[in-house]
């Protein structure tokens, strides 16, 4: 794909990958870098609330586009992504963010609670 238009002539591409092992570290990054000049790989944080977000949204498209799959091939079932992806950025609002600081810091005290009945054991 990166060898496509408008791909392969992009000042910059971005690589968005996870923490998994392949991708770690600056090895990985070098490694992408030398296969594609104008790739640059960006590591998730291992906590990143835009990237449970993300998780909201693929979670959307696995419930409306790809569940049942009724697409007959591999050209239909692009089409039907991109035409979800046209159709949700018409609609789309910002996701509610449910867990606050208030909510983090009830939840360290639980714990270091829950820490201090087993140091107490």
């Amino acid at each position: 794909m990166r060898q496509q238009e408008p791909y392969h002539s992009a000042r910059r591409l971005f690589g968005i990958t996870d923490n998994g092992s392949s991708h770690r570290g600056a090895a990985s990054a070098q490694r992408l870098r030398h296969s594609y000049r104008n790739a640059l790989q960006v590591p998730t944080p291992v906590h990143a609330s835009w990237l449970n977000q993300m998780e909201v949204y693929f979670s959307i498209l696995q419930r409306k586009v790809l569940s049942p799959n009724k697409c007959d091939d591999l050209l239909s079932l692009q089409q039907r992504l991109l035409e979800f992806q046209d159709y949700y950025q018409a609609i789309a609002e910002p996701f509610q963010r449910k867990f606050r600081r208030h909510d983090l810091q009830l939840l360290l005290e639980k714990l270091e609670h829950q820490q201090h009945l087993i140091a107490a054991a």
